[in-house]
């Protein structure tokens, strides 16, 4: 089961960036958590720079941007 997080404060970048990551899991019919992380403080643990970010089994793949949904689906496989 792959773990993902969406780490941002809750701007729209980051809600969107939610929505295509559970899009492109389900597409991709894999086994998935996917949570969202808004706690700034634990942002740094991550090593995120900058929102929205996006961890995926506890590696930050994306910070920053908002990937498509084609890129989000091969850092998921």
């Amino acid at each position: 089961m792959k773990k993902l997080i969406v780490l941002g404060p809750g701007c729209p970048r980051c809600e969107n960036l939610l929505r295509i990551t559970g899009q492109a899991a389900e597409e991709l019919g894999i086994e998935y958590h996917l949570e969202k992380l808004t706690d700034i403080t634990k942002f740094a643990a991550y090593g995120l720079m900058m929102t929205p970010g996006l961890v995926v089994d506890g590696e930050l793949k994306v910070q920053g941007k908002v990937p498509t949904i084609d890129d989000i689906k091969s850092m998921l496989v």
